[in-house]
């Protein structure tokens, strides 16, 4: 009998690719043939992600996608929307199953009969059953494998759902993931990077108990002795979350790259407060100089809201000045909307839409701007790519330890491999282009 066929496709963040990846291998050990999603396949698996309004009318274009693929095809949802609002997923055309936070990673004993369903079938948990912790990492989908070491938030920011839908902080034992590590070194991928919700809280057991048995420095120390990795890099961290320890031991480590995001949110202290954030903002240039103070070349990315309820244009402009003013690499630019069952919703002061895109508008043109310069100022400096996997339009790219993104004609025999170079000049496409070092000879 000919095996089932079956496609993935991910919304949102790296924590969901490194889920996909993981729910794609328990398909393949039942048997099922894994396919591209724009090919004709048996069954549709899309993974959800709430964060924003657009994500969810993006989910009904994939949909479309695949039904245009196969018309007949058994449709999945799965992931954090699919937990928030289960029968809202259910009633889009064409939606068989829709499973919660604790049943996506059982989704094939789901599968006894793909009849097409006249209303999608909702299997979804009360929120505060999910108290288990499941391991995941993505291999197979580019050169860096995103590998999960937490899930789940404590935190009650009053504009996230990420606790309604994902539940409690939890954290994979540490021999679990060294154990995962090991098994991505032994594929030959030459980067992990480490995602979860909130990673920095790296700890808390696997029922979000709060014995701590390791710490997140632990984990990173840890980490840094896995045989085969060549490069390390810590995907977003809470300001208050990363303590000086790890950027000192970020600084020596064999293989943690200078590259972090953090989280700010807003420059200005008030609306901090208003979205209950940990921290204020000089706690955040505290972070931003003991970085700089270490690896001073190091990328600093920072996550940041617009508009959310009660941001005057004073506010915006606080925000704008204090990032300006901050020696940071990038800016990921979120515009405020609203999300049900969130304090945030329900608060005055709501700035119109207009205002919202305005403001998000200024602040990636800063970004751009921050990134241009901080490009420039790597100019002369060495350091080692790894180059991707895909040809884009006759060219190969890659990042530098420090990530800032080359570029180089298209050469299948560079994919997956670090090469020594010297960053020389900035491309039309904002890109930079390197000349190649010889390797230092072992003596």
């Amino acid at each position: 009998m000919e095996a089932k066929k079956v496609a993935f496709y991910t919304l949102g963040c790296k924590l969901n690719f490194s889920e996909t990846s993981t729910i794609a291998r328990n398909f393949e050990d039942d048997g099922f043939q894994r396919v591209e999603f724009t090919e004709k396949a048996d069954i549709y698996v899309i993974n959800t992600c709430s964060v924003t309004e657009n994500a969810d009318k993006r989910f009904k274009t994939i949909v479309k996608q695949a039904q245009k693929a196969n018309e007949n095809a058994f449709l999945i949802a799965v992931g954090c929307y699919a937990q928030l609002k289960p029968e809202e997923l259910a009633e889009v055309n064409g939606v068989d199953l829709v499973l919660g936070a604790t049943e996506k990673f059982k989704v094939t004993d789901y599968l006894n009969d793909l009849t097409k369903n006249d209303f999608g079938e909702v299997h979804s948990c009360e929120i505060n059953e999910a108290d288990f912790y499941v391991g995941s990492y993505s291999i197979g989908d580019r050169t860096r494998a995103f590998l999960k070491v937490q899930d789940g938030c404590d935190y009650k920011c009053t504009y996230c759902t990420i606790p309604l839908a994902r539940g409690i902080s939890r954290s994979d034992k540490l021999e679990n993931v060294l154990k995962n590590a090991a098994q991505i070194s032994e594929q030959g991928i030459k980067e992990i990077v480490l995602t979860g919700v909130n990673i920095g809280d790296y700890g808390k057991g696997e029922f979000g108990n709060k014995k701590h048995e390791h710490t997140f420095l632990d984990l990173v120390k840890s980490l840094d002795e896995v045989e085969g990795i060549e490069r390390l890099r810590i995907s977003s961290i809470e300001p208050n979350l990363l303590k000086n320890e790890t950027i000192d031991f970020v600084s020596r480590s064999r293989t943690f790259v200078p590259h972090f995001h953090i989280p700010l949110q807003s420059g200005s202290d008030e609306i901090l407060k208003l979205m209950r954030r940990r921290y204020m903002s000089d706690l955040y240039v505290d972070r931003v100089n003991r970085i700089r103070e270490v690896m001073p070349d190091a990328c600093i990315g920072v996550d940041v809201i617009v508009g959310f309820p009660g941001e005057t244009d004073e506010h915006f402009l606080e925000t704008y000045n204090f990032l300006n003013e901050l020696d940071i690499s990038y800016l990921h630019v979120f515009t405020y909307s609203e999300r049900d069952n969130t304090p945030a919703a329900e608060m005055d002061g709501v700035v119109p839409l207009k205002v919202r895109k305005k403001r998000s508008k200024m602040l990636r043109g800063l970004s751009a701007k921050k990134r241009r310069a901080f490009y420039e100022n790597q100019l002369g400096k060495t350091g080692t790519v790894l180059f991707e996997g895909e040809n884009k339009e006759g060219y190969i790219h890659g990042f530098t330890e420090n990530y800032v993104k080359v570029k180089a004609p298209w050469n299948p025999n560079k994919v997956n491999t670090l090469q020594k170079i010297r960053l020389t000049e900035i491309d039309d496409d904002g890109m930079v282009r390197f000349e190649e070092l010889p390797e230092p000879v072992a003596v």
